[in-house]
């Protein structure tokens, strides 16, 4: 059921739907993908549950006037280990990121 889109241009309209029918997709598959790793169907609560999972930034200045930043990523607590190891995930220790954003002082 789709209720009404208040948008000016038609283009933007269709772009609402096609957004709303990927999540809905997405939402799906997650469902599926959850059920085979014997962790139910809600796909609410794995994400509310794999959402505390943090990243951090360390900057780190140079001499010559540039930062370094690495992104670490939290280590999971015992639940989230549990639905990331089912679901066949690995999280990395750390996030690449990419060359333009490192930045100038």
């Amino acid at each position: 059921e789709i209720r009404p889109i208040h948008h000016q241009r038609e283009d933007r309209a269709q772009a609402h739907i096609f957004v709303c029918f990927l999540a809905y997709v997405l939402w799906k598959l997650l469902e599926q993908w959850q059920s085979r790793a014997g962790l139910g169907n809600s796909p609410r609560t794995i994400l509310q549950e794999l959402g505390h999972i943090h990243s951090g930034d360390v900057i780190l200045p140079t001499i010559t006037g540039e930062r370094i930043r690495l992104r670490s990523v939290v280590s999971p607590e015992k639940a989230q280990k549990i639905i990331l190891q089912r679901l066949g995930i690995d999280l990395p220790r750390r996030m690449r990121i990419p060359e333009h954003l490192v930045a100038k002082m």
